[in-house]
């Protein structure tokens, strides 16, 4: 009793703590101390330096389980399926619109929003199973996202194989997940200065992550949005919840795998999707609204499940 006790104390610290990195992030915004121009410079710094040296420090010290193989699967399978689920849901708006709300469903903010929680409160035995999970995320949101963004972009820019395989190629995170994986499993490993050096550039990752979401979060919605938003919400939300509580009862794996399924369905969109929307001309205060509303949603959600004390 008194160690669950001190669990949900330090969860509830975790996440105190990191709300607050958020809102000093949102505050420096606010006083013009920084930008979300200069948030670009940020995220850039965090998806080429330090999230893949994360990478690479946590997977190259870790036992690669075979089980851990089903996370990705799971996660692209996952990704087909919400999108089938908003075409046959999501009908009665303009091509072009219909096509915007449609390319928000499937993918997730792993790497700035669930890193930083999940090493704070489970270290780096959760951030295998989430990076694990990652790697199937990449392949969604550079994948499934982008063909579904050009697919009903009036544009109709090219989303063809050599474009889509560029943009996974030139993911710096997805690629530091494979060439890591492939090293680790094969006995090779990066050499000791490497993962030294990966080990201090990671520590950035989390203070950078959270300040940068809190420079990109925005309070300014229009009255005209909340039709759409709802349905976005309501087919993400209801979707994650339904398919995560079915998939951590019925996978025959261990409690940390089972809550990753669990937390990864209800996560907030992906970052990616916001120059989606500069490239494929979509409403981009929209987009931005929207995945501002889900990163608020899911930490909630996501304080809430860390709390019930499942691992």
């Amino acid at each position: 009793m008194l160690q669950e006790e001190e669990d949900m104390g330090n969860v509830n610290t975790q996440f105190l703590l990191s709300m607050l990195i958020i809102a000093i992030g949102y505050f420096c915004k606010r006083i013009k101390l920084v930008t979300e121009k200069d948030g670009e410079g940020i995220a850039k710094v965090i998806f080429n330096l330090s999230l893949p040296a994360l990478v690479i420090k946590t997977f190259s010290v870790m036992t690669v389980e075979k089980s851990l193989i089903w996370l990705p699967v799971i996660n692209v399978m996952y990704g087909f399926f919400i999108l089938l689920a908003g075409i046959l849901i999501i009908k009665d708006s303009h091509r072009k619109t219909r096509g915007m709300m449609l390319y928000l469903l499937p993918g997730f903010n792993i790497g700035l929003f669930a890193y930083p929680l999940v090493e704070a409160v489970w270290g780096r035995d959760g951030l295998k199973y989430f990076g694990m999970f990652d790697m199937g995320n990449a392949i969604v949101l550079f994948g499934l996202c982008y063909i579904t963004a050009g697919f009903f972009s009036a544009e109709n820019q090219k989303t063809d194989f050599k474009s889509i395989s560029g943009k996974l190629i030139r993911s710096v995170p997805l690629m530091s997940y494979i060439i890591t994986l492939v090293l680790n499993l094969s006995g090779v490993g990066f050499p000791v200065v490497i993962v030294n050096i990966c080990d201090i550039l990671s520590r950035a990752n989390m203070p950078l992550s959270l300040l940068l979401l809190g420079i990109y979060l925005s309070f300014s919605f229009e009255a005209g949005y909340w039709k759409k938003i709802g349905k976005v919400l309501a087919v993400r939300y209801i979707s994650g919840a339904v398919i995560g509580i079915i998939l951590y009862f019925i996978v025959p794996f261990e409690p940390l795998f089972k809550v990753t399924l669990l937390l990864g369905s209800l996560l907030p969109i992906g970052m990616a999707v916001i120059p989606y929307s500069v490239q494929f001309d979509y409403d981009r205060r929209f987009v931005g609204t929207v995945t501002n509303l889900t990163v608020v949603i899911s930490f909630v959600i996501m304080w809430i499940i860390m709390n019930l004390g499942l691992v």
